[in-house]
């Protein structure tokens, strides 16, 4: 893979979607060979044009000689917990290029617009030698907010059928989006929006100092498209200079590592919970209600037993 093989690289992006052990022995092997490369985020609701935003800037930066990684992330059907990866389609014409690749995954019941192995995934297609990562989330609207423990800049793609453009700055976007893009700005309502969006942008106050600018696009036809290009590298430019990028990194990488701990302990409760011992006491008095969740949990947790309950089962 590192030697430029997309096969080797597809059929290592599969072991660690499986998040086996196997995927444990190809992220350690890879991960002094990753922190290059500089990611994307693709959010915004349903229609807006992500996918095709994604295509033409694509094309741009392939024309600045860039190797570009893509992840598209679907939803998961709810009955087969399979996915459409309805992107592999809008990006067709980019499947003959070697220094593109796309990969598309599904969100496997994660909520927040990611897959739980979307960082995984990142940190390989950067060992690839990707110098850009797009990561375009599945479209769920302001839940959204996954994208951040991902992307170093992160652009929301609106419309003017997406609504008030005031709701795209609830439940915290405004602290995550770093590019605001108004799509198909030739339809009625996109000026409106942008203006909207400019004067609360100007309103709200900055700790990083970096004021999301507001941009306007057809992207169908590419219009629009190099001033996100340029956005994108400005926002990398003002991070880098205030140090604030590393910083960023190494918080992304403290929540990723707790979101996948409180996984694993999910996964351990639901489907590997011990069958005896305090945990199982505990659980079996919660279940007659002899005791109350809250008090059991919280009780559990300052004894810290169930931790050395738990075993690998052979």
């Amino acid at each position: 893979m590192r030697s430029g093989d997309v096969a080797a690289l597809a059929r290592l992006l599969t072991l660690v979607e499986q998040g086996s052990e196997q995927a444990v022995s190809v992220l350690e092997a890879i991960n002094a060979c990753t922190g290059k490369a500089y990611v994307v985020g693709i959010t915004g609701p349903p229609g807006a044009g992500k996918s095709t935003l994604v295509d033409q800037l694509t094309t741009l930066l392939r024309k600045g000689r860039e190797r570009v990684g893509i992840l598209a992330v679907d939803p998961s059907s709810p009955f087969t917990g399979g996915a459409f990866l309805g992107d592999r389609v809008r990006l067709q014409r980019h499947y003959l290029d070697r220094e593109v690749f796309i990969r598309s995954m599904a969100t496997r019941g994660a909520t927040g617009g990611l897959s739980h192995m979307a960082g995984s995934v990142v940190r390989v297609l950067d060992a690839w030698g990707a110098g850009i990562i797009l990561v375009e989330t599945v479209g769920v609207g302001q839940t959204e907010l996954e994208i951040m423990n991902t992307a170093d800049t992160v652009v929301m793609v609106l419309s003017p059928e997406s609504g008030d453009a005031i709701q795209a700055l609830k439940a915290g976007l405004l602290e995550v989006v770093d590019v605001f893009v108004v799509n198909k700005a030739d339809r009625e309502g996109a000026d409106r929006m942008a203006t909207t969006l400019k004067s609360t942008m100007n309103l709200a106050e900055s700790p990083t100092g970096w004021r999301p600018p507001v941009l306007l696009t057809q992207a169908h036809i590419g219009e629009g498209v190099d001033g996100i290009e340029e956005a994108i590298k400005n926002h990398r430019e003002a991070l880098t200079a205030s140090s604030l990028l590393s910083v960023k990194r190494s918080e992304r990488q403290r929540r990723e590592f707790a979101g996948v701990f409180k996984a694993g302990v999910d996964e351990h409760l639901n489907n590997k919970g011990p069958q005896e011992g305090r945990f199982a006491d505990l659980l079996s008095q919660v279940a007659k209600g002899e005791v109350d969740p809250f008090v059991a949990a919280w009780r559990l947790l300052r004894e810290g037993q169930p931790f050395r309950e738990w075993k690998e089962e052979p």
